[in-house]
């Protein structure tokens, strides 16, 4: 049984045709709507991925009525295309001004800067669509997920392969118990890291077109320096490929296999079972991410589901042994540009691993195939039990406007952000870690426990 839909054809289809949406019952917002009704929505972030919104907004009929932006050079072309919403450096400025001309935001900025945004946008009541990852550290993803119920906002993240139909179809498969137990997970990247960079120490001037103070943001002052604008590649600013590429690639996995039930601090009473996570790389840097990686987590037995180890590979082709064994379960070589049509298919993706099949899905989890593919050539399959959607911001939309919950809102996604951010924290010491989901805790390494917060500049605490 094989799903496949073309990453461009499904963004394209959720970005036009108009919606039909209900009235909103559940916001704090000063606006109450009428079905068909426009939402005033700014943007945060407008070049670089922030450019997506530029057009989606407007061709899901909705209004963008501020864009908001710290890079003068890099928003232009978008700041031209919507002349009439009013522009800002500050989004803080900007919802002190406009407050009561927005009805919701979206944050497309650099990964540090997406927790105090969201953040303050939903305390001034406002709906937030963030993209991935949530947030930079593990600590601001459980504030964002107890600020989304206290405000009773709608949300959303950004890993749009959640709106597609064979990412909820391959859930229901898993949870359905299709390929068996499982007890086995494997994730990759073939991106890996930067390795080690000397910190940067020149002093250069700050280029006319950039506010760099509010591009630091919540990141501690340091003089410019244009290497820091590379900003993947640094802890301070980044997540890796764990941020960037699991958000997406290991979505099937937590969800499918009900990983996100350990973070459950209501509901009925189980036994308090810890995330053990250990990794190996090429090398243990302060300030960047290690060239490859390789993540190890244990779940314990949850919601009627087996124990089960996930291991997520970035750099893989560097990393010792991971290639040889996954191309073993697959039964045949991975595109990695040296094999098959030599395109890269397989740069990313994730195999689950159970007693009766196997399930493999792609990076964005919008295409999946069953294994062994003769066993289920003509496999119908359980019904279907998770809601469909007409794509991810447009599930958003509906949300604002009082509609079931988005599949990705802040607390299943803020769960996400947490057990693929810990990953990030792991690969800074040279031991098991244990993670206790519910306190958000790091047990048995002070230092470690230490690391999944962050102390933020005056002026931008959540």
């Amino acid at each position: 049984m094989t799903s496949q839909l073309n990453r461009r054809t499904f963004l394209k289809g959720a970005a036009t045709g108009a919606a039909a949406l209900l009235i909103l019952n559940n916001s704090r917002s000063a606006f109450s709507y009428q079905a068909n009704e426009k939402l005033n929505i700014a943007l945060v972030g407008v070049g670089g991925r922030g450019r997506w919104f530029v057009g989606a907004i407007p061709n899901l009929r909705q209004n963008v009525v501020a864009m908001c932006d710290v890079n003068d050079r890099r928003a232009e072309l978008s700041f031209k295309e919507l002349p009439d919403a009013r522009k800002f450096h500050d989004f803080r400025k900007m919802l002190d001004e406009m407050d009561r001309q927005i009805d919701a935001v979206t944050v497309a900025t650099t990964d540090h800067s997406h927790a105090v945004i969201s953040a303050a946008a939903m305390r001034a009541g406002k709906h937030v669509f963030c993209e991935k990852p949530l947030t930079r550290l593990p600590s601001e993803a459980r504030t964002l997920r107890k600020l989304a119920a206290e405000c009773k906002v709608a949300t959303q993240m950004g890993n749009q392969g959640t709106a597609s139909e064979p990412f909820r179809r391959s859930v229901e498969l898993v949870q359905a118990g299709v390929i068996g137990k499982v007890r086995e997970v494997h994730a990759w990247n073939t991106g890996g890291g930067p390795g080690e960079r000397p910190k940067p120490t020149k002093v250069e001037s700050v280029p006319d077109y950039l506010k760099w103070d509010l591009w630091l943001g919540p990141a501690s002052f340091r003089p410019f320096n244009s290497q820091w604008l590379n900003w993947h590649g640094w802890r301070d600013f980044g997540t890796g490929n764990l941020g960037n590429w699991a958000s997406h690639t290991m979505n099937v996995v937590f969800k499918g296999l009900k990983l996100d039930s350990l973070w459950d601090t209501e509901g009925p009473a189980q036994p308090r079972r810890p995330v053990r996570v250990q990794a190996e790389v090429s090398g243990i840097h302060e300030l960047t991410f290690p060239r490859w990686e390789i993540v190890r987590y244990v779940f314990g037995p949850r919601a009627g589901m087996p124990a089960v180890t996930v291991n997520w590979y970035n750099g893989p082709g560097q990393a010792p042994g991971p290639r040889e064994m996954i191309e073993e379960h697959m039964g045949r070589k991975l595109d990695w540009g040296d094999a098959g049509e030599k395109k890269w298919k397989d740069h990313a993706g994730c195999l689950l691993i159970g007693t009766d099949g196997l399930l493999h899905s792609t990076g964005h989890n919008m295409s999946f195939t069953l294994h062994p593919q003769d066993k289920f050539e003509d496999f119908k399959g359980p019904e279907r039990t998770l809601p469909r959607c007409r794509g991810h911001e447009r599930e958003w939309l509906e949300a604002c406007r009082g509609g079931a919950a988005a599949m990705s809102n802040f607390d299943y996604a803020a769960r996400l952000a947490e057990f693929v951010l810990l990953g990030n924290v792991a690969t800074q010491f040279d031991h098991q870690l244990e993670f206790d989901p519910r306190a958000m805790k790091i047990t048995n390494d002070v230092r470690a426990d230490k690391a999944l917060r962050h102390e933020y500049r005056d002026g931008w605490s959540l």
